[in-house]
């Protein structure tokens, strides 16, 4: 390795790498499940008396932070910082990882957005509630899944009624 211009290290393909400054070091060993904005919108959404799954893979890698099966909704809480929100997110970066900062940002944005569209295609409904949401009031932002949970499941509850009643222990499809 070398180092660049302005003091980072560059490996030997020319491409920068992360150098270590006192200004991130509150960044490392973050958690990235079980966070306190993620713990508070599960106990709201809980005290609303639904019930989800934890740590499911749903395809491609792809792991929301609550999963819904049944009316299949998946809910993400999207960090203000990671995820870039249009509110509390840097607006710029500085330093000598201001470039990789804003890629991995950048990257974070259009993996969300890859995602999302994989979800929808496979028939999911899916639910980002920024971080900054939750901090605010948990109680709106475990409101707001709730109207899209019970949507979906009354949806697929009035799909069923229109097959028609079939008889018990035969498969609707079977008829």
């Amino acid at each position: 390795m070398t180092r660049s211009d302005d003091g980072g290290l560059l490996p030997k393909d020319g491409s920068k790498v992360w150098v270590t400054t006192a200004q991130g070091s509150h960044l490392r060993g973050r958690r990235t499940r079980d966070t306190a904005p993620e713990m508070a919108l599960r106990r709201a959404v809980h005290a609303l008396g639904f019930r989800f799954r934890l740590g499911r893979t749903l395809f491609n890698r792809c792991r929301p932070d609550l999963v819904f099966p049944g009316p299949r909704v998946a809910v993400f809480v999207n960090g203000c910082f990671w995820h870039g929100c249009p509110q509390h997110g840097p607006s710029r970066f500085r330093g000598p990882n201001a470039e990789k900062w804003e890629t991995k940002i950048a990257t974070n944005r259009a993996r969300d957005q890859r995602v999302d569209n994989e979800l929808v295609e496979a028939g999911w409904q899916v639910i980002r509630v920024w971080e900054c949401e939750v901090r605010r009031e948990a109680g709106e932002a475990a409101h707001r899944v709730a109207v899209e949970v019970r949507g979906r499941s009354r949806a697929a509850t009035t799909r069923q009624s229109l097959v028609g009643p079939t008889a018990v222990g035969q498969h609707p499809a079977a008829g």
